[in-house]
């Protein structure tokens, strides 16, 4: 049997530092007067002090704060859905505005409930964005829809500068670790996005110590390579209560480096890989260029028009 940590201290690389300044005071408070909710706070990440204090990403999760699903390693809740908001995408649309971000990550909870999974209220969600602040790149972040790929095209129908599908971990652990979620549906996911729009970045990140082999993680880059996946991230999983998973062990952060080192050697195009990293960490930095350009174009534009680029003393 796998040994457990799940009551030894946590070794130094995870300590986080908390830095809890006006900007990131001020989102919080905004989040609250928006009735809107973030992967950030309901997943417990441990960037969250990082991102939301420079203003540079920020993930809303949107269709509710309760998942359809009961994955073993997620901290958002389990339970009956809300009905759905059809004023939440213009929410979300006017918090960007607010705050200036230079990249959007859009997620949700699982909603089995809906026959498209919430791909509408996604495709709205990203056009709203596009509307208010159009210089902004947007990253969604779904999941299978239980493999209704017409979903999936309207889903697209926003325009992503990014698409983005986790498949969490190794295919041996994925039973024990996702609820409903399958390895292979996930790939094909991923894959079909190609098919639709061949230009736009796919990404996909796993979560290690988990009781996962260096052997298994591999094989993982290769399945989502083969895929056509371009972007990776790799990061450590954290227990968030006890009755989730334990962790099976820590991983040192010269293995992230190495496994990174591994994954650029595939052909990925990018990969964020250390123990505090999550899906949506340096989200900015990863958009291919021909959605940088349209950022810099947008820019531009408020320039020449004698525009603060900075729109609010947030």
């Amino acid at each position: 049997m796998a040994k457990k940590y799940e009551h030894v201290k946590k070794p130094e690389w995870l300590k986080v530092k908390i830095n809890t300044n006006k900007s990131y005071n001020r989102l919080k408070t905004l989040m609250r007067e928006k009735n809107l909710n973030t992967v950030c706070e309901e997943a417990k990440c441990p960037n969250i002090h990082e991102c939301w204090s420079e203003r540079q990403t920020a993930t809303f999760m949107i269709l509710g704060d309760t998942c359809t699903r009961g994955c073993r390693f997620c901290a958002v809740k389990t339970g009956l859905p809300n009905e759905l908001d059809w004023g939440e995408p213009e929410r979300v649309a006017e918090s960007v505005e607010i705050m200036g971000l230079k990249h959007v990550v859009v997620t949700a909870v699982a909603r089995d409930d809906l026959k498209d999974g919430g791909a509408a209220v996604f495709a709205e969600t990203v056009k709203a964005i596009r509307r208010k602040m159009p210089s902004t790149t947007v990253e969604i972040l779904p999941s299978d829809m239980k493999g209704d790929y017409q979903s999936l095209y309207t889903l697209m129908e926003g325009d992503p500068d990014i698409f983005n599908h986790n498949i969490e971990t190794v295919r041996r652990l994925t039973k024990k670790v996702r609820a409903i979620a399958m390895y292979d549906r996930s790939l094909q996911l991923l894959e079909r996005v190609k098919e639709i729009a061949p230009d736009t970045p796919t990404k996909s990140s796993i979560m290690v110590g988990l009781g996962e082999t260096k052997e298994e993680i591999i094989e993982t880059m290769d399945d989502l390579r083969a895929h056509k996946v371009d972007i990776m991230a790799i990061g450590q999983y954290l227990q968030p209560t006890k009755a989730h998973l334990n962790v099976d062990r820590y991983y040192h952060p010269d293995e992230f480096t190495e496994l990174k080192a591994i994954a650029l050697s595939k052909g990925f195009k990018h990969c964020e890989a250390g123990p505090m990293v999550r899906s949506s960490y340096h989200a900015d930095e990863q958009v291919n260029e021909r959605s940088a350009q349209r950022r810099i174009n947008y820019m531009k534009g408020y320039e020449s028009q004698g525009e603060r680029l900075e729109k609010f003393d947030f």
